[in-house]
C-alpha cells in the first residue's frame, strides 16, 4: 500500500494525509468542495482595523479528556484561549419568563477555542503536505473495484479515472453510501451506512457579533438556555480583545427552518437575545448563520430528523472484496469521541495502528 486516495479534505482526511506522508506513502485528497474544512467552517470579520474569526462549524476540544485534539493543537502552535464561563446563565422557561441563576462551582468542563478559529486547523494541516496534494471541487461518483481500486472523479464537468492501492473515505457514512460501488455493496452495509446519523447534518448555527461583550457588566456568562425559543441553547463567543460575541444553536428542525428567510431566522434569534440579555443585544454590528443541513456534502435528507439521543458511534467496516482496500474513518466511527473532532483524530490513529504505520 504506497499510493492512497483520501476521500474529503475535512480535519479527518488532512490529519491521515499528514501521517501517511511522513511515513512516505504517496497521497492525493479528493474534496467535492472547493475549500478544506469539511464541517469546519470559520467566517472573518474586519472590525476597527483587527480581523476576528467566528465559527460557523465546530467550536471546541477539551483538553482535559482529549489528548490527540491537544497535541495536535500544540504541534501546530496555535494560539488557544479558555471559553468564558465566569458569571450567571439565564434560563427562558417561556417567552415572557426569563430567569438567571447561578451555576455551582465546578459544574462546567473547561474547554478550548481557537483564536483564529477552528479553521486554522485545517489550514495549518494543509500546509504541511506535500504540494498538489489537495484537490478541490474532485468529486468522488464510481468506487470500483479491479487489481486496485478505481475512482471515477468529476472535475469541472469531465470525468477521469484514477487507480489506488488504498482508499480512506473520510466522508459521513451517508455520503459514502451515496457512491456508485462496482461490486455493489450488500444491503447490509449500506443499511448501517445510511443508519448512522451525520454528526451536526440537521444543525444550524447563528454567530451574533456586538460592539463588546456587555452581558458582562451585569455578571452574565452569555451561556443560556431556552425551553421556548427559537434557539436551545446559547454561549459567549467572544475573542480575547475587542467585540462581543454570542452564539447560539437553533431549536427549529431543519425541514421547520426551510419556513424562514435566513434574514427571519436572524432577526427572530436577535430578538431572543434581546430578551435574554436586555436591550443591547438588540443591536449586533454582524450576524453570521450557517445551515449545515443545506450542504450536500454534508447532510443527506435522512439527517433533517432531529436526533432524540447521541448515537452510538462505532467503526463500520466493509466486506470484501473491499475490506483491505477501502476503509472508512471519521468522528462518526469512533465509539468513544463520536462527534468530537478527537474522535475524527481517534479513527485514523486506530487504523494507523491497526496497519503498523
Amino acid at each position: 500500500m504506497k499510493q492512497v486516495a483520501i476521500i474529503g479534505a475535512g480535519i479527518t482526511g488532512l490529519y491521515a494525509a499528514w501521517r501517511l506522508q511522513k511515513s512516505g506513502y504517496d497521497v492525493a485528497i479528493f474534496e467535492a468542495r472547493d475549500r478544506i474544512g469539511g464541517r469546519i467552517l470559520t467566517k472573518t470579520l474586519s472590525y476597527e482595523g483587527q480581523a476576528y474569526a467566528f465559527d460557523l462549524g465546530p467550536t471546541w476540544y477539551w483538553p482535559e479528556s482529549e489528548s490527540l485534539m491537544t497535541k495536535l493543537v500544540e504541534n501546530l502552535e496555535l494560539p488557544t484561549l479558555v471559553q468564558a464561563t465566569a458569571g450567571t446563565m439565564m434560563l427562558e422557561r417561556s417567552p415572557g419568563q426569563v430567569e438567571q441563576h447561578q451555576l455551582p462551582d465546578g459544574q462546567t468542563v473547561l474547554s478550548h477555542r481557537l483564536v483564529n478559529g477552528m479553521e486554522s486547523v485545517p489550514n495549518a494541516l494543509a500546509g504541511k503536505l506535500a504540494p498538489d496534494t489537495i484537490r478541490l471541487s474532485h468529486r468522488i461518483t464510481t468506487i470500483l473495484k479491479k487489481k486496485q481500486i478505481e475512482l471515477t472523479i468529476e472535475h469541472q464537468g469531465r470525468q477521469t479515472q484514477q487507480s489506488f492501492d488504498h482508499v480512506l473515505l473520510t466522508v459521513p457514512p451517508r455520503i459514502a453510501s451515496q457512491f456508485t460501488w462496482f461490486p455493489e455493496l450488500p444491503e447490509s452495509v449500506h443499511r448501517q451506512l445510511d443508519e448512522t446519523p451525520t454528526w451536526m447534518a440537521g444543525q444550524a448555527k447563528v454567530v451574533v457579533v456586538y460592539e463588546t461583550p456587555f452581558w458582562r457588566k451585569t455578571d452574565r456568562s452569555g451561556f443560556a438556555i431556552s425551553w421556548s425559543g427559537i434557539l436551545q441553547e446559547i454561549h459567549d463567543a467572544s475573542p480575547l480583545t475587542g467585540p462581543g460575541t454570542l452564539f447560539g444553536f437553533f431549536r427549529l428542525t431543519a425541514s421547520e427552518r426551510k419556513a424562514f428567510s435566513e434574514a427571519e431566522l436572524k432577526q427572530q434569534a436577535v430578538a431572543q437575545m434581546t430578551r435574554l440579555f436586555g436591550e443591547e443585544a438588540g443591536h449586533p454590528i454582524a450576524v453570521f448563520y450557517q445551515d449545515w443541513a443545506n450542504e450536500p456534502e454534508t447532510a443527506t435528507i435522512a439527517d433533517a430528523d432531529p436526533l432524540t439521543d447521541f448515537p452510538a458511534y462505532r467503526p463500520i467496516l466493509l466486506d470484501e472484496p473491499w475490506r483491505e482496500h477501502v476503509t472508512l474513518l471519521g468522528t462518526e466511527s469512533d465509539s468513544t469521541f463520536g462527534g468530537h473532532l478527537e474522535g475524527a483524530l481517534q479513527s485514523v490513529e486506530r487504523w494507523l495502528s491497526e496497519q503498523s504505520i
